[in-house]
């Protein structure tokens, strides 16, 4: 069973709500707007907290140190990239952060979010594939045990090298790289250009340490 906390009753978070509680996980949905928190808090079977979500003291009070995972699925990216960054220092095991704005969801891949969920860039790509007649798998539901499947941002300290210099983590293997729209296969050994989105699959052990690989120095 998974301690999952959602922040905000958005139409996503509701239905992630419903589907967890229905698995039997322990779900804390916090919702600012008080209406809809007594409404949620009579009609869930969950922990609703009426509050800002973005404030620590309230992921505080709602547990926040005991929490596997924390979905900051709000309207507002810049709400949602400050919750992922208060879980990550409480060292939340899995940040999940929802961003409307393609421009966000750069920012937040660049803060080191692994698991950053553009909607409307997802449902248009399935809504392409559909239409072309391509049965696509989500990756996701091939994950088993711990790997994970990340991307990462690469900054100016990277520029130049090619993937197969990397001094990559154990477990760990680069698929390729996205440079704006196209992507280059790891085979084809590109060199890394700043801003290049870099595709790997790893273990939950491994992901600090590809991360520091791609951190820009201070």
């Amino acid at each position: 069973m998974m301690r999952v906390i959602i922040v905000k009753a958005t139409p996503l978070g509701l239905d992630l709500a419903r589907v967890l509680i229905r698995r039997g996980d322990e779900v804390i949905l916090i919702e600012d707007e008080p209406k809809l928190a007594q409404e949620l808090s009579e009609t869930l079977d969950c922990t609703v907290i009426q509050a800002e979500g973005t404030h620590p003291d309230i992921l505080e009070k709602a547990e926040i140190t005991k929490a596997d995972a924390i979905v900051a699925c709000s309207h507002h990216d810049q709400d949602n990239i400050i919750i992922g960054l208060i879980a990550r220092n409480y060292g939340v095991p899995e940040v999940i952060v929802i961003t409307e704005n393609l421009q966000f969801m750069n920012v937040a891949k660049k803060l080191g979010f692994h698991h950053v969920v553009n909607p409307p860039q997802a449902a248009s790509t399935n809504i392409y594939n559909a239409l072309r007649g391509i049965d696509t798998i989500e990756l996701s539901t091939m994950m088993r045990g711990d790997v994970r499947f990340v991307t990462l941002v690469a900054g100016p300290n990277l520029e130049g090298e090619h993937l197969s210099a990397l001094a990559l983590p154990p477990k760990t293997m680069i698929i390729g790289l996205y440079r704006d729209d196209d992507f280059h296969l790891f085979s084809d050994d590109p060199s890394l250009e700043t801003d290049d989105e870099v595709i790997a699959v790893t273990t939950i052990k491994s992901v600090p340490e590809l991360d520091n690989l791609f951190k820009e120095p201070e």
